[in-house]
C-alpha cells in the first residue's frame, strides 16, 4: 500500500521534528515512506530474508531464530519462525490501566514506523505501510498506559500497538472501540502475517515514553508562556513594579530562559507609562515586591531552559533507531546484524523527570500569587479572598486551596523514577530505566499546571476587576477581556470549578495566549 506524497504529506525516513509529531498526533496529518528511505528499508530486509533463506543451517541471531530475553540462547527452527512471531506479540501484551489518550497512540505509531523506515530494523516496507495506513484511516489501537519499565523498551504498550496490525485485540475507530479485525475492515486495511525479525522490530524501542514525553514538552513550553501571562495579570492586579524585568538586570545573569521569561513579561506588561493601573501607583511607597512577583523571569526562566534540554533529548530520539538487533549494509558484502541496547530508555527517563520538575515549579510559584491576591495582608488592598462581600461571600479562598492540592500532587509526582531500577526476565535485563513511569508522572504534572495556572488567571481577573475603572496594559486587558468575555464578574458566591476547567482548556488549546498575542504581537 503506497501511498502518493503530497506536499502536506509527513514523509517517514527522513527527518521529524517534534512539531510534525504533534501535527500527526493532535491534527490528523497524513504520513507516507519516503522513496528513498522505501529502497533502504527493501534493502535490510533482504538480509533478513538471506539469513532465514538458510534454515536450520543459519548462525544463531537474536530475535530471528531464537527466543527473546533470557531465553535468548534459545534455537527456533525454521518452521516455527513466523509463529516465533506472533507468539512474541501475543506474549508481551500483558499492559494494564487505562488506556492512553489517543493523541499518543497516534504518536506511538508515527514514531514507531518512523523507526522501521530508517531501514536499520529488517522489516517489509509493506509493515510500515500498514502503520502509515492505520494513521491516516484513524485506526488506533486500544493501548493500556501501565506495563512497561522502559528497557528493553517499552514492550508491553509497543506489543498492544502491534497487536491491532495483526487483527487481534481491540482498536478505536471514529470515537468507538471495537475488534481490531473489525476496525481495520471497516477502514479497508488488511491485517498482516509477521515475518522473520518483524514483530520484534515492533515492540522493541521508545517510542511510548517518546510520544507522551514530546506532546507533554511541547505543552510545557506552552504553558512557560502562559504562566508568564498569568504572572503579569497578577503584577497588575496586586500593583507590582516592573522594574525587577529590566533588560539591564537580564543581562549579567545572561541564562536564556530567563531573558526570554522576562522579555515576554515586558511584552505584556509594556512601559508604566502604558498602563493605568500601572501609573496609579508610581509613587507608592513600597520598596520590594514578594519574590513570586520579582522573580519570575528567574523561576519561569529556569523551567524554560530545563525544557530546553529535555527537548533536545526528544529531537534526537524521534529519529533514532532503537530497536534490536540491527542491520547495518555493507558494500558488496554480507550485511552485518548487531545486538545492542539502544531500546534502553535511561535518556528518556532522566529528560522526562527533569521536565516534570521544571514544570511543577510554574505552579508553585503561581500558588504563591495566588495567596498574595487572596490575602488582604498581602494583596495592597483587595478584597479578602477578592471576595464582594467578605464574610457573608468566601470568593476565592478554596480556589487557592486547590491549587495548594495541585503543587502538593506535583511535589509526589516529581520524584524521579529514573533512580528505581527493577531486574526483570531472570537477570537478562538487570538494569532498567523506569522512564515509562517518568512519562506518566509528567502527564499528570502537565495537566495539574494548566489547571494551576487557570486559577490563577481566574483570581487575577477578580483582581484587575477591583482595580478598575483604571485600566491594565494592552496585554493584561486582553487577557483579562477574554476571560469576561466567558465568564461574568463575581457578584455572589458560585460553583468555580466548571469556570477553571474552561480556562485550562483555553489555556490547551492556545486561545487565552492567543487573544495576549493578537493585542501584543508573537510571545
Amino acid at each position: 500500500m503506497i501511498m502518493e506524497a503530497t506536499e502536506n504529506t509527513v514523509l517517514l525516513g527522513r527527518p521529524l521534528s517534534l512539531e510534525d509529531l504533534e501535527d500527526v498526533a493532535r491534527r490528523r496529518r497524513k504520513v507516507g515512506l519516503a522513496d528513498d528511505a522505501r529502497a533502504q528499508v527493501v534493502a535490510a530486509r533482504a538480509a533478513i530474508d538471506a539469513l532465514a533463506a538458510g534454515g536450520d543451517a543459519a548462525p544463531n541471531v537474536y530475535g530471528v531464530n531464537t527466543g527473546f530475553g533470557a531465553l535468548s540462547e534459545t534455537r527456533i527452527g525454521a518452521a516455527d519462525i513466523r509463529r516465533l512471531q506472533r507468539n512474541l506479540i501475543r506474549s508481551h501484551c500483558c499492559g494494564v490501566g487505562a488506556a492512553l489518550p489517543t493523541e499518543v497512540v497516534r504518536g506511538m505509531l508515527l514514531l514507531r514506523a518512523q523507526v522501521l523506515a530508517m531501514g536499520h530494523s529488517g522489516v517489509r516496507d509493506l509493515v510500515v505501510d500498514r502503520l502509515c495506513a492505520m494513521l491516516n484511516r484513524g485506526v488506533h489501537p486500544r493501548v493500556p498506559s501501565q506495563g512497561s519499565v522502559g528497557a528493553s523498551g517499552d514492550l508491553a504498550p509497543l506489543a498492544h500497538l502491534a497487536l491491532t496490525l495483526i487483527g487481534e485485540g481491540e482498536a478505536e475507530l471514529d470515537g468507538v472501540v471495537m475488534p481490531s479485525a473489525e476496525a481495520l475492515a471497516k477502514a479497508g486495511i488488511s491485517p498482516i502475517e509477521l515475518e522473520a525479525k518483524e514483530g520484534l522490530a515492533l515492540i522493541n524501542g521508545t517510542q511510548y515514553m517518546t510520544a507522551i514525553g514530546a506532546l507533554s514538552v511541547l505543552d510545557g513550553e506552552a504553558l512557560a508562556r502562559v504562566a508568564d501571562v498569568a504572572g503579569a495579570m497578577s503584577v497588575e492586579a496586586l500593583l507590582g513594579s516592573r522594574r525587577p524585568f529590566d533588560e539591564r538586570l537580564m543581562a549579567v545573569r545572561p541564562h536564556p530562559g530567563q531573558a526570554a521569561s522576562a522579555a515576554t513579561l515586558r511584552k505584556v506588561l509594556g512601559p508604566t507609562a502604558a498602563s493605568e493601573i500601572g501609573s496609579s501607583h508610581v509613587h507608592c511607597k513600597k520598596v520590594q515586591d514578594a519574590y513570586s512577583l520579582r522573580c519570575m523571569p528567574q523561576v519561569h526562566g529556569a523551567t524554560r531552559d530545563a525544557l530546553g534540554w529535555a527537548r533536545k533529548i526528544l529531537e534526537v530520539e524521534v529519529n533514532a533507531v532503537t530497536d534490536n538487533p540491527l542491520v547495518f549494509l555493507n558494500e558488496g558484502e554480507r550485511a552485518d546484524l548487531i545486538s545492542g541496547g539502544n531500546f534502553h530508555g535511561e535518556y528518556l527517563a532522566m529528560a522526562l523527570d527533569l521536565a516534570a520538575i521544571a514544570l511543577a515549579e510554574l505552579a508553585n510559584v503561581s500558588e504563591r500569587r495566588v495567596e498574595q491576591l487572596v490575602n488582604p495582608h498581602l494583596s495592597g488592598g483587595l478584597t479578602p479572598f477578592l471576595a464582594p462581600n467578605s464574610g457573608l461571600h468566601s470568593g476565592f479562598m478554596i480556589a487557592q486551596v486547590a491549587a495548594a492540592s495541585l503543587v502538593s500532587e506535583n511535589k509526589v509526582l516529581c520524584h524521579p523514577a529514573s533512580v528505581d531500577s527493577i531486574p526483570s526476565s531472570a537477570g537478562k535485563e538487570d538494569h532498567v530505566s523506569m522512564g515509562s513511569v517518568s512519562a506518566l508522572k509528567l502527564m499528570r504534572v502537565v495537566d495539574n499546571v494548566r489547571r494551576g495556572l487557570a486559577i490563577e488567571v481566574l483570581a487575577a481577573t477578580a483582581g484587575l476587576d477591583q482595580r478598575l475603572p483604571p485600566k491594565p496594559s494592552s496585554g493584561v486587558e486582553a487577557a483579562h477581556s477574554f476571560v469576561r468575555e466567558q465568564i461574568p464578574a463575581i457578584t455572589d458566591d458560585r460553583p468555580l470549578s466548571p469556570e477553571i476547567e474552561w480556562v485550562a482548556v483555553q489555556i490547551q488549546q492556545g486561545a487565552l495566549l492567543g487573544a495576549v498575542e493578537r493585542a501584543v504581537g508573537a510571545l
